[in-house]
């Protein structure tokens, strides 16, 4: 399949080699490189070699491809604890409209992503109904 790209897209600029960048790891369907606004050291952006939005618009050659890529990336970082972030839709924070996972070493308490998962994370309670009905809804759309 021919990659797609988007010459207004910076992170398919990176790719086409017309904005520079650090890389970290290349192959025919991924490119890592570092973050020019690092979390913390080793922060690396990986994204697939076709410009896609958000996960469900992605072939899955390029999705199967990112994920030996997020691990090799992250274990070259160094770190033995670390967050792999990826965002689909402004509403989840995505800011580059193209596909990408971010590996951001967690080097201590104060470095790298900062949660407060208490304030952060708005959990509810749901009962075995509510459970059973998304269920429900979820492998309709499958």
């Amino acid at each position: 399949m021919a990659a797609a790209v988007d010459d207004k897209c910076i992170f398919c600029l990176i790719v086409q080699g017309k904005i520079p960048s650090f890389k970290v790891l290349e192959n025919d369907h991924v490119l890592a490189f570092l973050d020019i606004s690092p979390v913390s050291e080793g922060h690396t952006q990986v994204i697939p070699k076709y410009h896609a939005k958000t996960i469900g618009d992605l072939p899955d050659e390029y999705l199967a491809a990112i994920g030996p890529a997020v691990k090799q990336v992250a274990l070259a970082t160094g770190a033995e604890q670390y967050n792999i972030l990826q965002n689909n839709g402004k509403l989840a924070f995505q800011h580059v409209d193209h596909v990408h996972f971010h590996v951001i070493p967690k080097p201590n308490e104060k470095e790298g992503l900062v949660l407060n998962i208490d304030e952060n994370w708005p959990s509810r309670q749901a009962d075995k109904d509510d459970l059973a009905n998304t269920l429900e809804k979820m492998r309709a759309r499958m």
